[in-house]
């Protein structure tokens, strides 16, 4: 699995800066101010800094923007990255240039002259988020990033914000890894090997087999996984770190590989259907990073493990299935298959756990991609507080997020002759309309929140914190919904 850069907060040492290897960082404010730091640098290449920040290259930089100086006299670095960024800023634009600083990371490393920069922590969960790149699948020397290290004003205050945020970037490229990898690679027995892997970290884990959940009556689930040779399972990860308090419960679909089934997709780009599982990385990705940082809350995560294929044994257009709940569902289409599957494990995660509140997770419909591109994820709730809060949190982190509606007009699309329900309710509003299928599957008083992450989960171009491929959406906003919802 991939790792994160190794991280570390060390007191400023302007002696060492002429010796440092690899890259080194300044950053410049709007006023074109240098800092003690970087009025050091300057020293060192002959006024060469202050001349960049005197010219209009620097004037045109957008906060969080950065040049490069490219081998500098009087440094050993291979080059000055230039940032600017006002000393008080903090937030997004702070993690946009840390990424700035992530995505030129080679394995020399980085030493950031950060000084009392108030937005550090920030720019250095930037960084370390951006020096990701998937190569496990690659042959040949693999070049791993080198450390990051910050020089930053009380350095001794910031080791525990360094571990916070060792714990979010190990949960993110768990995430990362888990939607990159391809379907003959993570199979749903090696996704369940992957997540039996947390229990190093203090998880619970538990795998439910076919033959479980067939007692338990989890039969639309079933039906999606019955034409493929992967069995589909079930896992079931406990974090309990808090009282005694029920468990707040993440639900994620774990569709390994989808070509729809009998309703088969069309060739071109059936290749990126090894992401279908992105709702489970994203559920495995926020598991991995509260068992890290020992979360004080009791979360409980079930992923539903499950390939579509089409095959002498899938199921077809037409079939009328019964779900654990007890209703039947006419499949209309089998590549609405991840409804199906969700549907099943919310229902038994309310039976057996009793959660305090649910969020889902699913690369659900094409439908939300057309209304939100990728720059957010849908949402649909049935309780204001809870969305509210993950809509603060997800905007606190930078995760694009958009609340969508819910209405009884549109679950009448649902409305099958021969079962108690459809899956798909026709083109029109097919995201809303695929949750409301879900709602029906949530308890009177659960609160509940199902995220489409179809548009944000894996990207064909570089996005916020990531190179193009998978982002890990979502597992920063979730992990800062429980630590406010749970932790004060």
């Amino acid at each position: 699995m991939t790792k994160p850069a190794d991280l570390s907060f060390v007191p400023l040492d302007l002696e060492t800066i002429a010796t440092a290897k690899g890259r080194v960082v300044v950053f410049i404010d709007p006023e074109a101010n240098l800092d003690q730091a970087a009025r050091r640098v300057n020293r060192l290449t002959k006024g060469a800094l202050q001349r960049f920040v005197e010219s209009d290259a620097f004037a045109k930089l957008e906060e969080g923007a950065a040049q490069d100086l490219a081998f500098p006299v009087g440094l050993e670095a291979e080059a000055v990255q230039v940032i600017r960024l006002g000393r008080r800023t903090t937030g997004e634009v702070a993690r946009r240039a840390g990424v700035a600083i992530g995505r030129g990371l080679g394995a020399g490393g980085v030493t950031i002259l950060a000084g009392g920069l108030r937005g550090v922590q920030d720019v250095a969960l930037g960084a370390v988020l951006r020096a990701y790149d998937y190569a496990d699948q690659k042959t040949g020397d693999k070049t791993l990033p080198g450390a990051i290290t910050v020089m930053a004003g009380k350095s001794e205050t910031l080791v525990d914000a360094a571990a916070l945020i060792r714990a979010r970037a190990d949960g993110v490229f768990f995430t990362r890894d888990l939607v990159n990898a391809p379907s003959n690679v993570l199979t749903t027995t090696e996704f369940a090997s992957q997540l039996e892997g947390l229990r190093d970290l203090g998880v619970e884990v538990e795998v439910l087999e076919e033959d479980a959940l067939e007692k338990l009556g989890m039969r639309t689930l079933l039906a999606v996984g019955q034409g493929s040779e992967s069995p589909s399972k079930v896992v079931v990860m406990e974090w309990k770190g808090g009282a005694s308090e029920a468990p707040f419960a993440l639900i994620g679909k774990g569709v390994v590989f989808d070509t729809g089934g009998i309703s088969l997709k069309p060739a071109g780009g059936m290749e990126d259907m090894t992401m279908d599982m992105g709702g489970a990385g994203t559920v495995a990705g926020v598991m991995k990073t509260i068992a890290t940082r020992k979360a004080k809350a009791n979360v409980v995560a079930l992923v539903g493990l499950v390939e579509n294929m089409p095959d002498g044994k899938a199921q077809r257009p037409g079939d009328v299935v019964k779900s654990m709940k007890g209703d039947t569902v006419e499949v209309i289409n089998t590549d609405a298959e991840g409804r199906l599957v969700l549907c099943d494990v919310m229902w038994y995660a309310q039976e057996r756990f009793k959660p305090t509140g649910m969020v889902d997770l699913a690369t659900l419909t094409g439908a939300i991609i057309i209304g939100l591109g990728h720059e957010n994820a849908g949402v649909f709730s049935n309780d204001d507080a809870l969305c509210s809060g993950f809509l603060k949190a997800a905007d606190a982190e930078g995760e694009g997020a958009w609340r969508m509606p819910l209405g009884k007009a549109y679950a009448k699309q649902l409305k099958s002759r021969v079962a108690d329900v459809k899956n798909v309710g026709g083109r029109p509003a097919g995201s809303i309309t695929a949750a409301e299928f879900l709602q029906r599957f949530v308890k009177d008083g659960t609160p509940w929140i199902h995220l489409d992450i179809a548009g944000v989960a894996l990207t064909s171009d570089e996005s916020p914190y990531a190179p193009k491929g998978a982002t890990g959406w979502g597992v920063l906003a979730l992990d800062r919904l429980i630590a406010d919802r749970f932790e004060g």
